[in-house]
């Protein structure tokens, strides 16, 4: 599972094989009929409360290999499925290097719209719910903040190969992990941004930045950068920086 609780399939080739991506679709396939047994699994290891947050709506598959052909880097442009291409090097002295080189943040409905056919799908044949549509970017932002989300959107985009996923409380920006999360509090007119960086590292202020380690919140990121003004936003563009470079 990954930081927002989609679960992950996560396929590598030592060398390069152009079977990667059908080998990774083939194991997603199967991931979506046995819910019942990842969801008994998760809950085993991490806990009930883990197995309880389990996003079923945008499932990912990571490819791991040395080199992707052509036809791979089209068919992800193709799939509705999320699909990150990750290339990796190995340098002398055991140094390893992996690169995102192509990414699609998929179909949100692709999951929710197709019928299980796990053994909870044999067993329990009452009525499936309605599905919840999946949200969007613009069902998180309040009316009072579009235009300084809408900079700030600019400010976490400038960078190559960032997915945007609007997840139920949050907006998510990621690389091959989340970057910032972005959530929103109209009643103090204040977007909060929280990012993958070490409080350590920055010089906190009151109002502006503040320590999140151990303290309870949505999204993912252990600084957390409220942003009121285009004034603030300018001040939190170095930090945004610093988290996008190291990710």
């Amino acid at each position: 599972m990954d930081e927002n609780g989609s679960p992950v399939v996560i396929e590598f080739k030592k060398g390069s094989d152009s079977g990667v991506l059908s080998q990774a679709v083939a194991y997603l396939t199967w991931l979506r009929s046995a819910q019942h047994e990842f969801e008994a699994l998760v809950r085993k290891v991490l806990g009930a409360e883990v197995a309880g947050s389990i996003d079923w709506r945008r499932p990912r598959m990571i490819c791991i290999a040395a080199g992707f052909s052509h036809h791979d880097r089209v068919a992800v442009q193709r799939l509705p499925e999320r699909i990150d291409l990750v290339r990796y090097r190995i340098f002398e002295g055991g140094l390893l290097s992996l690169l995102l080189v192509d990414s699609s943040p998929g179909s949100p409905s692709a999951a929710s719209s197709r019928p299980s056919r796990g053994r909870d799908a044999l067993v329990d044949r009452a009525p499936a719910a309605p599905a919840v549509p999946s949200p969007t970017g613009a069902d998180l932002v309040p009316e009072c903040l579009r235009d300084l989300y809408g900079e700030l959107d600019e400010a976490l985009t400038a960078w190559d190969e960032v997915e945007v996923a609007a997840l139920l409380h949050y907006i998510a920006y990621r690389r091959l992990v989340n970057v910032a999360s972005v959530i929103f509090r109209p009643k103090h007119e204040a977007i909060l941004v929280y990012l993958r960086l070490d409080p350590d590292s920055v010089e906190l202020e009151e109002g502006f930045t503040r320590d999140m380690r151990g303290i309870g919140h949505l999204g993912t990121g252990d600084l957390e950068v409220r942003v009121v003004s285009a004034a603030s936003l300018e001040k939190a563009a170095p930090l945004i920086r610093r988290a996008f470079e190291a990710a």
